[in-house]
């Protein structure tokens, strides 16, 4: 139930009407529009807000949908359905467009197979539209909305013979022309025209009389006749009569046309019934769109949970002048139904008031309202309303007997499913009495559980909400240093009036208002100051929270810089650690490579003395080459161990050192003046007389000596560096090969009992090639995929024995 009779012209919501028919495109959805009521029932509500967050969806995910045409055929179709009549070319038009229209809204919703947009898909779902006579308009109606030549067989001859007759015409009429203007009978800059369906020639008046032929007409000055020449008089009968037959075979199809259409009106009208309930969701959307509001969550339940609601109408207007218009947050539940709102005047209050009732009333007429999506919407069953002058003149009523008997009817009506918003209330008569009043009716509201929002100037209200259980004060902030309203609601304490204030702020003597604090008494004045300073100090706090809330932003910018820059500092390091790795990594793999070498070119050479000497002059300077350039701390050299040489004869077995060289070997084995000397890994043949035999001792220090040193170098580091990962995607085949016998290699030297070859899935070749290859080694024991999380057949983990 809604109160007063006039509610939707109070709360404002004939002007959300106007906005929702300017964006209708046609005269079906305004009648939409202008059904549209308050609803009670809550499944209802439900769907009908569905429907328009659907085409919100729709509007804003871009999708190609139909804009225009939503055009009313009833009278179109209620002519068609009387049986021998027929419709109109331009009448075929409308239908054609429309159709057209409904036919792609239709194969939209047919094509939404993902059920994205369930509310209207159900719509579409309950109309019924043969496609047949669209086709059927299409053939014979075309797109500027004139019959088509081919029509008929009979049409097309007809208008062919129209044409050439009509050739014909012009070209006798353009020789007549050019001879009267030779003659100076016609004037120059003139052609052929029509009058009353014929051609014929502008002359002047003074020379009708030397033209044989029909005059049809004359200028408005009477110095121009328009005479159609004898010479094409048959002509453009002829003409005439092919015009009446045309018009005689264009009824012909029409009626044609109408009789295909007439067995579908029925069905035509639900489909113009769609396409304005379509047109109708479409303007709900648009404004919804406008406003940027929302279908919030609802309960069928009385109850108010909003957050940032503004009014949709003081939006749109501040949005046309740049300005903003401030959001309020309000809540009504079963603890604090009644919210009573006192404050200053042109604080906001009754914006405020309306401001529930126009967006409560929309939401349950189904059109999506301007609030925070985490807002909760409540249900009502009535809505009461006591706003403005309600003086009448007819029944002879004052403002305040006006207002007396609405609260009449708010206590008679109410129940704790109703709303009930009253604007200044008590107001209109005596103070004391008019609060008195207001305070029992308050009572009996309260009562009876109603919900509502009041707004008020009286303290004795104030006082009762304080101490009452289910309802609670709230104030229109104020700004009491400049003295200028904040528009804002603040829940929780009440307001104060500012009365006294705002007198002397705009002047009013000083001893009129000091002499008004006097009569209002010191009880008054001591709750309006409290209030005041209460507001003060809100203002303060919240200055020091605005501080306080920069300075915290501004330490979490300085804190967010320092693990920006420490996190950046920690990945350099760790960067600047790899690179020394793989620094060291290519500087050991090219002196192994080195060495390799020249053991290499000792043997072939078999241990020629200057090619021997020039060898190890070239790994001299290679060595210097990868010597650290500068270090922090010069370790002192070690003392070179020297060689004793014992002398005598050299048998086999023996430790020898070749004269003016520092290696030494085992003598293997002797040959005549030859002995084969094995010096590490190498054996080579030497002269004895250049063999110099040498303390076994020193033999065993140098050999222990260097390979501690080896075996600390080089196993050690590689033990603790090596990683059994390789990534091999995106090489050749080759390449890849090459890469992975080193890998494999250095990995069954180091122990290793597994490693991960990384060759990706894409076609499955070189993880092919690399199995292949692999089965060939002999240190393979098996081949299998990495699990499924963590990379799948994309990866082998080869296992050694």
């Amino acid at each position: 139930m809604l109160y007063p009779k006039n509610f939707e012209e109070k709360i404002g919501f004939d002007r959300i009407r106007a906005l929702l028919k300017e964006k209708c495109e046609g005269a079906v959805g305004e009648t939409f529009v202008d059904k549209m009521r308050f609803s009670d029932n809550f499944d209802l509500v439900r769907k009908l807000g569905l429907q328009a967050e659907e085409f919100v969806k729709i509007l804003s995910s871009g999708t190609e949908f139909p804009k225009n045409n939503y055009l009313d055929i009833g009278e179109s179709l209620k002519k068609a359905s009387i049986g021998g009549t027929f419709l109109y070319e331009e009448e075929f038009y409308d239908l054609k467009k429309a159709l057209t229209t409904l036919s792609r809204c239709l194969a939209f919703f047919e094509a939404d197979e993902e059920d994205e947009y369930p509310e209207l898909k159900n719509i579409s779902q309950q109309v019924e539209f043969d496609r047949q006579i669209l086709t059927d308009i299409e053939a014979v109606i075309d797109e500027k909305g004139v019959m088509r030549d081919n029509a008929s067989p009979e049409l097309a001859r007809i208008r062919q013979r129209i044409n050439s007759e009509q050739n014909s015409l012009r070209k006798k009429l353009d020789q007549i022309l050019r001879n009267f203007k030779s003659l100076g009978i016609a004037k120059d800059g003139v052609s052929a025209t029509i009058r009353e369906g014929r051609m014929v020639i502008p002359i002047g008046a003074e020379y009708k009389r030397k033209v044989k032929g029909f005059i049809h007409d004359s200028s408005a000055t009477g110095q121009t006749v328009y005479i159609e020449p004898e010479e094409v008089l048959n002509i453009n009968n002829e003409i005439r009569e092919l015009e009446m037959r045309e018009r005689q075979e264009i009824i012909k199809i029409l009626t044609k046309l109408t009789d295909k259409v007439r067995p579908s009106v029925e069905s035509l009208r639900k489909a113009n019934q769609f396409l304005g309930i379509l047109d109708f969701i479409r303007a709900k959307a648009e404004l919804g769109i406008e406003l940027e509001a929302i279908r919030p969550d609802a309960n069928n339940e009385p109850g108010i949970e909003w957050y940032n609601a503004f009014h949709p109408l003081l939006y749109l207007s501040y949005k046309r002048l740049d300005k903003k218009v401030i959001p309020q947050n309000i809540r009504l539940s079963e603890e604090n139904r009644i919210l009573l709102i006192s404050g200053p005047n042109a604080g906001g209050k009754s914006v405020t008031l309306k401001t529930i009732g126009l967006i409560q009333y929309m939401f349950q007429c189904g059109l999506l309202v301007p609030i925070l999506e985490t807002s909760k919407m409540g249900f009502y069953k009535n809505i009461f309303m006591d706003i403005g002058d309600e003086q009448s003149l007819e029944d002879d009523l004052s403002t305040y007997s006006s207002h007396l008997t609405n609260m009449k009817h708010f206590v008679l009506h109410s129940n704790h499913r109703t709303l009930c918003l009253i604007d200044e209330f008590g107001s209109g008569t005596e103070p004391q009495l008019g609060a008195a009043i207001a305070e029992s009716i308050l009572e009996s509201l309260n009562y009876k559980k109603a919900q509502g929002v009041i707004t008020t100037h009286y303290a004795n209200l104030k006082f009762y909400a304080d101490r009452t259980e289910g309802l609670i004060n709230g104030a229109m902030r104020y700004d009491v240093e400049h003295l200028k309203p904040l528009y804002q609601l603040e829940i929780g304490k009440p307001g104060s009036s500012f009365a006294l204030e705002i007198a002397e702020n705009i002047g009013l003597p000083k001893r009129i208002v000091s002499n008004a604090r006097k009569k209002v008494g010191s009880k008054y004045i001591n709750i309006e100051k409290l209030l005041s300073q209460l507001e003060q100090e809100k203002k303060e706090l919240q200055d020091k929270t605005r501080d306080l809330e920069r300075l915290e932003s501004q330490l979490k910018v300085a804190k967010d810089k320092y693990e920006s820059l420490k996190d950046f500092q920690e990945q350099n390091k760790k960067k600047l650690l790899n690179e020394a790795k793989l620094e060291a990594d290519r500087l050991l793999k090219s002196a192994n490579q080195k060495i390799e070498n020249t053991i290499r070119a000792i043997k072939e050479n078999k241990a020629e003395k200057n090619l021997t000497k020039a060898v190890r002059k070239d790994l001299e300077s290679f060595k210097k080459t990868i010597k650290p350039v500068k270090t922090e701390e010069k370790k002192p050299e070690e003392p070179t161990e020297e060689i004793q040489i014992i002398g005598g004869d050299i048998s086999i077995g023996d430790m020898v050192k070749i004269e003016g060289q520092e290696a030494i070997g085992e003598v293997l084995d002797i040959n005549n003046k030859d002995a084969t000397v094995g010096i590490g890994e190498l054996k080579t043949k030497i002269k004895l007389k250049r063999l110099v035999k040498v303390s076994r001792k020193v033999f065993k220090k140098q050999q222990k000596k260097a390979a501690g040193y080896t075996a600390s170098i080089n196993i050690n580091k590689k033990m603790a560096e090596f990683k059994p990962n390789i990534d091999l995607r995106g090489k050749r085949a080759e390449e890849a090969l090459t890469i992975l016998d080193e890998f494999v290699d250095e990995a069954i030297m180091l122990g290793q009992s597994s490693i991960n070859i990384v060759h990706g899935k894409g076609d499955g070749i070189l993880r092919q090639v690399i199995r292949d290859h692999l089965r060939n080694v002999k240190e393979v024991k098996r081949m299998e995929d990495e699990h499924a999380d963590r990379g799948g057949h994309g990866v082998t983990i080869v296992n050694f024995r």
